[in-house]
């Protein structure tokens, strides 16, 4: 994967435990293109490496704008950002990647919460500068908890936005089942933010009738796994033939390094979908928060950082 190299050039305290990083190229090239709904990965200290939105404008080539929340609960990398990375520090980060592209349509509804606004305010960029129709709703806890609310307010798409506070009245809460009330063919929904949050939006949009293809979301984290019951199984190399034994403990990807068989990784939570792999025989048991419900039951590719086998035997496309 292409790596470059940015220099952050300012880094501003958005809300409660959310920052903005500007990235610009080190070298004071272009940066690639992007559009939006795209993602970079983020090399940070301490090896780690994290994917975040982009937020700025598509159109713009002289910096990438991420939004990062300090979460306790995360395995580093919004802690790194937050109490590691600095004003003129150089990082290694990848070219974007788009899995939670805007789809032409009539119409496009758009739900974020919290750190989930970070794709969504990018679409609604690019959404107000097509001149499409469009109303995006962003709930947080409470307003000190609202990145970006001012630049929002100050945007030409304001009145296209609403804003919903856990601590505020009733009134001014989001009304899902009303919102998402009479779907049709030409409105597309989209939705990121807490598992919780994306859970909540496509189950009701379903209940109501949306079809899946009309909705649309990105995850940022994995969701809870009981692992308690899993089984070793083995894997085959289709290359080689090589049989790898997969324990209970392992994930596929761990075993495949041991061995020396590269699979690129990032998440390792089957968020990202940097790892993921044809499978040519045998079930998987799909854990990932990047396939579709079609994609799975289809059984053809598989994200081996989280994924695991129903058969005993995977044979896989390496």
């Amino acid at each position: 994967m292409t790596q470059l190299s940015v220099k952050v050039v300012s880094k501003v305290v958005e809300a409660i435990d959310i920052v903005s990083l500007e990235l610009a190229s080190a070298d004071g090239k272009p940066l690639p293109s992007f559009s939006a709904g795209a993602h970079i990965d983020v090399n940070l200290p301490g090896g780690i490496t994290r994917q975040y939105s982009l937020l700025n404008d598509a159109a713009e080539q002289h910096r990438y704008v991420i939004g990062v929340l300090k979460d306790p609960e995360s395995r580093g990398g919004s802690v790194a950002i937050h109490d590691k990375v600095n004003v003129g520090d150089v990082l290694q980060i990848s070219t974007p990647r788009n899995h939670f592209e805007l789809v032409p349509a009539q119409r496009s509804l758009l739900l974020a919460g919290g750190i989930g606004v970070t794709p969504i305010l990018c679409m609604a960029r690019r959404l107000s500068q097509t001149s499409a129709n469009f109303e995006m709703h962003y709930c947080t806890r409470s307003p000190e908890r609202t990145a970006f609310q001012k630049d929002i307010q100050a945007s030409s798409f304001a009145d296209r936005v609403h804003f919903h506070y856990d601590n505020g009245d009733d009134a001014q809460k989001l009304n899902l089942k009303a919102l998402v009330a009479g779907p049709s063919d030409s409105t597309h929904l989209y939705v990121c933010g807490p598992t919780g949050f994306i859970d909540f939006v496509v189950n009701t949009a379903k209940e109501a009738g949306w079809s899946s293809s009309h909705i649309h979301f990105e995850y940022f984290g994995a969701a809870e796994i009981d692992t308690s019951g899993d089984q070793s199984f083995q894997v085959k190399i289709a290359s080689t033939g090589a049989m790898l034994d997969v324990p209970a403990d392992k994930s596929i990807t761990q075993v495949l390094e041991e061995n020396g068989v590269f699979v690129p990784v990032s998440c390792e939570e089957g968020v990202c979908g940097t790892c993921l792999t044809r499978v040519l025989e045998g079930v998987p048991e799909h854990r990932d928060m990047y396939l579709t419900e079609d994609e799975q039951a289809a059984n053809d590719q598989m994200l081996p950082c989280c994924s695991r086998a129903k058969t005993p035997v995977l044979v896989l496309d390496l």
